[in-house]
């Protein structure tokens, strides 16, 4: 398409759409970008803080409940897992319904484990009950995939690895926020009184759904292609991708739900105490993705990708030495740390996946706004697994900490295996995206039209 214009088809649909058109990016396509980014952030943002609700659920239940913290680590990790899970549909779910339509339609989801939690949070309530209440969170993961794979249709190649940068940074920033309300709530009304946050996150997400209905739109474009799902499936970069998706969001999400309920059962702090420390690392990490993706698109989401590997490992080493040793002070240092550096790493690696697809039309022979669309087909269709995915990695993290404190009463165990998986992320990232010599066209720094050559 050529031309100025966003031609509509009737409501709030947008019949044709070509960003990388830059008259049009210049004229309309940027403008109206943009205020579907504001309010898609909105949305996602409180989708991450429904979905890490059980992360301060936990620092509410004290005694009285009769969940010890195996228990409660099997709570975040239940919904770490539904979310992981409904990624997939999720992200299907925008080019069935239209982007606009999914997010009102995904945030007032959000009201059921929201009013469900307000119902059943006190003390005698069974197991099984919060068990299924926390499965219900698992819808606000589900947030991240419809939103991405929306703001990555409405985005040129060249924008990308800011914009989605800017999307997950701002909806990942819902974790430590909602532990922020945690921490306001229990500093001023007490540990006994989790339906006061609860009760304030109702009318927000209603407020959510409303202003995502009356300002921002579908495009008539991205439509249901199950041919670009049997291919990404198929094609290897999704699952290494996917792989890498684990090493960073994994950690960031998983960290995230883990970090309150580590520091009350291996350093013994109260839950007003872990509530002061836990927004800490979500907040910097959610902070710096956006920088995590402009990097990426200067420099090459592989390099950046490769240097945050290696220097959370050497996090993880910090981690490691303080657990032994039993120093909080140093612990924080290093957990904290692999926050920042798991923010970063979740910019550059989603900034990797629509530049792979576009880079393979390239190689096919295709051009211009040819391979433009064949990438953001297949990349959004890579988005919803490749982000499922990752999100188990969160899964894996609190499964593997509840075994080595069911084990050992320490994390230490559970950071050797984390260190473990860092150095094979290393290795991978290295070997299929930098080492020469080439076989597989990948575009790094800046836009697709100076493609650099990298290994499968």
């Amino acid at each position: 398409m050529t031309g100025t214009s966003a031609p509509r088809k009737g409501g709030r649909w947008i019949e044709r759409w070509d960003p990388e058109d830059e008259t049009f990016w210049k004229e309309t396509g940027e403008r109206v970008a943009r205020r579907n980014l504001v309010y898609s952030v909105l949305s996602e943002h409180i989708g991450f803080s429904i979905w890490s609700l059980w992360s301060v659920m936990v620092l509410f239940m004290g005694p009285q409940y009769g969940i010890d913290p195996a228990g409660k680590f099997f709570l975040i990790a239940t919904a770490t897992l539904v979310g992981a899970l409904v990624r997939i549909p999720y992200t299907f779910a925008v080019a069935r319904f239209g982007g606009r339509n999914w997010t009102v339609v995904s945030a007032l989801l959000l009201l059921a484990p929201t009013v469900a939690a307000l119902v059943v949070m006190e003390p005698g309530t069974s197991y099984g009950t919060f068990l299924a209440v926390a499965a219900l969170t698992g819808v606000g993961g589900g947030n991240f995939a419809s939103s991405m794979t929306n703001i990555n249709a409405f985005f040129p190649l060249r924008k990308k690895g800011w914009a989605l940068g800017l999307n997950a940074g701002g909806g990942n920033i819902g974790v430590p926020v909602v532990q922020l309300a945690a921490l306001l709530v229990i500093g001023t009304a007490g540990a006994g009184h989790p339906r006061l946050l609860l009760a304030a996150y109702i009318p927000l997400i209603v407020a959510a759904a409303a202003l995502a209905a009356l300002r921002m739109d579908n495009l008539a474009p991205v439509s249901n292609d199950t041919g670009a799902v049997r291919e990404a499936v198929r094609e290897p970069h999704t699952w290494i991708m996917a792989f890498l998706y684990i090493g960073t969001f994994g950690s960031f999400i998983g960290y995230s739900f883990a970090f309150g309920l580590v520091l009350q059962t291996q350093f013994g702090r109260a839950p007003l105490q872990a509530a002061s420390l836990t927004f800490i690392g979500p907040l910097l990490g959610s902070l710096i993705r956006p920088l995590g993706g402009a990097l990426a698109d200067r420099f090459g989401g592989a390099r950046i990708s490769l240097a945050t590997f290696v220097a959370m490992a050497a996090a993880t080493g910090v981690v490691i030495l303080a657990s032994v040793r039993e120093s909080l002070p140093v612990f924080l240092v290093g957990f904290v740390s692999l926050f920042v550096l798991s923010g970063l790493g979740n910019g550059s690696t989603y900034k990797m996946i629509p530049g792979i697809f576009q880079a393979k039309a390239l190689a096919r022979g295709m051009s211009g706004e040819g391979a433009a669309a064949y990438g953001r087909r297949l990349s959004g269709a890579a988005m919803g697994l490749i982000g499922a995915v990752g999100a188990l990695g969160g899964l894996g993290i609190n499964l593997v900490f509840r075994e080595a404190f069911l084990s050992s009463g320490s994390g230490t165990a559970a950071f050797v295996t984390f260190l473990g998986f860092y150095a094979v992320a290393c290795a991978v990232t290295w070997a299929v995206y930098l080492r020469r010599p080439a076989a597989v066209i990948v575009p790094e720094a800046g836009a697709a039209a100076k493609p650099q050559l990298t290994s499968v």
